[in-house]
């Protein structure tokens, strides 16, 4: 089969749509509600989360404000599971805010510094505004900047942008699928006797 390039496709819109669709139509509906007991909740002893400075037993604690982000280097073996709290720490601080800072002129960011959100709906704003930043600054990119090396703030500095764009859609759409999951596990064991959710 003869294989014809495509004239005139906006490769930006296309990356972009690619989490936007994810994000508007399904991530963040699934995540309105979120309860500080769905956000801290935990399924297994000794899983990772997010906790007020202090009370953590992970290896290191990372983090600026009241709370910490539980972390392990080298990463234990099994890894440990891990809290909505600590995915959307993660997916804010590491995925997004220091991406936004790093390619988008956003403030300084890593999980080091990052203030950590001590309830759902923090989480959520900081989720939201850094997804907000990442979008607006892809969109600045145009066609022209996704072809531009990312440069040294990048393992692969001579990749260019655009493979940054799809690994960063990657992150986000797998650990925010790993969210909902635990919203769906957290809903299916918090059942009354007679069936009714608590």
């Amino acid at each position: 089969m003869e294989r014809r390039q495509v004239e005139g496709v906006d490769w930006n819109r296309v990356l972009r749509e690619q989490w936007e669709f994810q994000w508007d139509g399904l991530v963040r509906p699934r995540l309105e509600g979120l309860t500080d007991d769905e956000y801290f909740w935990s399924p297994v002893p000794e899983a990772w989360s997010v906790r007020p400075r202090g009370t953590s037993t992970a290896p290191l604690q990372l983090g600026a404000g009241e709370f910490t982000w539980d972390y392990g280097h080298p990463a234990p073996d099994p890894a440990p599971f891990t809290t909505i709290a600590w995915r959307l720490g993660h997916v804010v601080s590491g995925v997004l805010a220091v991406r936004n800072a790093s390619h988008f002129g956003a403030p300084a960011a890593s999980h080091d510094t990052w203030r950590y959100a001590g309830t759902a709906a923090g989480a959520l704003e900081q989720l939201t505004a850094q997804a907000d930043v990442w979008l607006a600054g892809v969109r600045a990119l145009g066609d022209g900047g996704l072809r531009v090396p990312v440069g040294a703030k990048e393992p692969y500095p001579q990749a260019p942008m655009a493979d940054l764009v799809l690994h960063i859609h990657r992150e986000l759409i797998h650990h925010l699928s790993e969210v909902c999951l635990l919203r769906d596990l957290y809903l299916h064991t918090h059942r009354t006797a007679n069936g009714a959710f608590r």
